[in-house]
């Protein structure tokens, strides 16, 4: 285990983007639960990258979800219909982490729907550098649809019963409090205990930052 502060954790993650060794777009896989802190993490390691001359592509797992009519035929709070109808696997193999892999064109698109219009997307498609690297964060990316697409994985951990107060700080104002402690107590918390039955994504884990406290987080490196 590392203890330090937030910038020694960045130094740790850059440092070992640095160290693959491929003759493609290096894919990091932030993945963890919902309000565990994936997002923030990984913009700051795209902005430390950058820094560093690294060419970044950053991109969302909520950018390769299904249309809202599809995602719910189990119900909205169901912690099932969250694990498996959710995401668009293959259209995020087909547009980004194939095209960025080993003998890809690197021609890619970041996105391919927009959640909160419900409504397809299709950006023009860009090349990336061959030393590029793309920062995908995102929920279930440790999962067997995903898992052998990843040049670098990290697990964003956090106890899930503090992401329910996250989630409460973060959508006030969008939501009541009993509408988020709702979904995430039927819905996310159930599926992310679901996924850790059926993949245990923390044994599939490079990295593991443990984020119950964000300013002075603890980590571990695995070895695959």
């Amino acid at each position: 285990m590392n203890h330090g502060t937030r910038d020694d954790v960045l130094d740790c993650l850059a440092e070992a983007v640095g160290a693959v060794m491929a003759a493609h777009p290096t894919r990091v896989a932030i993945d963890g639960p919902p309000a565990a802190g994936k997002t923030t993490l990984a913009d700051e390691l795209a902005d430390v990258l950058r820094k560093r001359g690294r060419e970044v592509i950053r991109a969302t797992i909520d950018d390769f979800v299904f249309p809202r009519a599809r995602r719910y035929p189990r119900g909205e709070y169901s912690a099932e219909g969250c694990y498996l109808d959710t995401h668009d696997h293959d259209a995020l193999n087909r547009v980004l982490l194939d095209p960025l892999g080993p003998g890809g064109d690197r021609r890619f698109q970041h996105a391919v729907y927009d959640r909160t219009a419900d409504t397809v997307l299709s950006p023009p498609a860009k090349r990336a550098p061959a030393d590029a690297v793309l920062v995908f964060d995102g929920v279930f990316l440790l999962r067997p649809e995903l898992v052998d697409r990843w040049d670098l994985r990290v697990f964003v951990s956090t106890e899930l019963g503090r992401t329910v107060d996250r989630a409460v700080i973060r959508e006030r104002g969008v939501s009541s409090r009993a509408e988020v402690e709702r979904r995430w107590r039927e819905r996310y918390i159930p599926s992310q205990q679901l996924y850790f039955a059926a993949v245990r994504p923390t044994d599939r884990a490079d990295i593991i930052v443990h984020n119950d406290e964000p300013q002075h987080p603890v980590w571990e490196t695995r070895g695959r």
